[in-house]
């Protein structure tokens, strides 16, 4: 392999600074991530295309070199580069040893790894010869990273995944400080209100991806097309050999119907495909992290899967900027912004649904249960408390939180929590 090729790729083996261009901001939720830099094991990033991946690899070696490791002991490859295409990742690493770092320990960070075969057996080779390499690795798809690094690197990795800015960090990133504490006391300036109400409309509408929350204006649209394009042609058409049109064509129906129930075999009578191709169409969606599945909760594993599912998607953003919108979304993009937040807290997410609907229910740690219903208004209607209590009542044995998420009331009553939306997406509700 030509030296070359990974001299475009690593640049502060002449100059340290020029990764400055390259780090941005730091998120701190993320720090156990960068932190890890120091332990032996592999380090397997995951996450929707763009969401930060390759930025968080970047502190990484900041890290590194703030702490005065030898730039040439860092090697980064975007294995997505096609002038490396043709080359396997021991002629790569042999290279890098050969001409750049012949024996000193190994820092070696591979974007985008799903895009090389047997990836999995060469980094665990090299792991169990304990050859004084430190991996950190990334990739765009869940299901494939997951089948391939569970049986052979087992024991070996710890996993991070990656999403868009969360609402706090969307405000940090817009230069706007907040003091949590105060808010949680209630004290609340006009001017804060105001200035966290007009953001919030905007990150439902455009999302948190990172490249557009700093874009200007007039292109942001423009690029989260760019970016639904490189998600379904990139991630999902080009990989499993798919056909583009019916892949679009369903991608757009649930970005179109997102937050909403979806049975496959009626999709199937309305969309003309079979019910086999959209629930393989439906995994690799989620697979490379575009739309997100929630079940019916149950402790019947059967009523679990034998009613609907309930679809979401990565970012508000992406979805606006290619569905089909209509006037009542607004309500649909908060849902999905709750849902999301909730997906970055980790919890364990399904909806209930009996004569009226709960929008979310939490499966604890403690197993206790949340019921989590959102209606972006201060004109409660009656379904979204009754629903509440029915579920209440319907687990009477369990400990169940009750959470209504509106517009801006904020109050307790007949045991539920009435929580501001902009309250509860900073964490400050609880």
């Amino acid at each position: 392999m030509e030296i070359k090729k990974l001299n475009e790729w690593n640049p502060w083996w002449e100059d340290e600074k020029t990764i400055e261009s390259l780090i941005g901001k730091p998120r701190p939720k993320y720090s156990e991530l960068i932190n890890s830099i120091d332990l032996r094991e592999v380090i397997i990033i995951t996450g929707v295309r763009r969401s930060g991946k390759s930025t968080l690899m970047y502190q990484m070696i900041d890290g590194l070199l703030k702490k005065r490791i030898d730039p040439k002991q860092i090697l980064f490859i975007n294995l997505e580069d096609k002038k490396i295409t043709e080359d396997n990742l021991e002629d790569i690493y042999e290279s890098y040893r050969e001409d750049i770092n012949p024996d000193k320990k190994a820092f070696v960070f591979l974007d985008e790894i799903h895009k090389r075969k047997g990836w999995e057996s060469w980094i665990r080779k090299n792991y169990d010869l304990k050859k004084n390499i430190k991996f950190v690795i990334s990739g765009s798809c869940s299901y494939l990273l997951k089948k391939e690094y569970s049986t052979l690197l087992t024991g070996r990795n710890l996993t991070f995944e990656i999403m868009p800015f969360t609402f706090d960090e969307y405000l940090e990133f817009s230069n706007i400080k907040l003091d949590i504490e105060k808010i949680k006391k209630g004290v609340v300036l006009d001017r804060t209100r105001i200035s966290v109400s007009k953001l919030l409309k905007k990150y439902l509408l455009q999302g948190g991806f990172p490249e557009v929350v700093l874009r200007k204006e007039e292109f942001k649209m423009q690029l989260l097309s760019q970016y639904f394009d490189d998600i379904l042609y990139k991630d999902i058409v080009d990989r499993y050999n798919l056909n583009s049109k019916k892949t679009k064509d369903l991608a757009l129906y649930f970005m179109t119907n997102f937050t909403g129930l979806v049975s496959l075999r009626n999709l199937r009578n309305s969309l003309g495909l079979s019910y086999d191709t959209i629930k393989d169409y439906l995994s690799y969606f989620k697979e490379a992290f575009l739309f997100f599945i929630i079940d019916h909760f149950s402790y019947s594993f059967k009523e679990q899967k034998t009613l609907p599912s309930k679809v979401y998607c990565v970012d508000n953003g992406l979805r606006n900027a290619v569905s089909f919108k209509f006037s009542k979304d607004e309500g649909k993009l908060v849902e999905n912004a709750v849902f999301i937040e909730l997906l970055t807290r980790d919890k364990d997410v399904y909806y209930w649904k009996n004569k009226n609907e709960v929008d979310f229910i939490v499966k604890n740690k403690d197993n206790s249960l949340s019921a989590i219903n959102v209606s972006f208004t201060d004109n409660i209607h009656d379904r979204e408390i009754k629903a509440l209590l029915d579920f209440k009542k319907e687990f009477k044995k369990r400990k169940v939180e009750m959470v209504l998420i509106t517009k801006n009331t904020e109050k307790k009553q007949e045991g539920i929590k009435y929580i501001p939306l902009w309250k509860w997406l900073l964490n400050s509700g609880k």
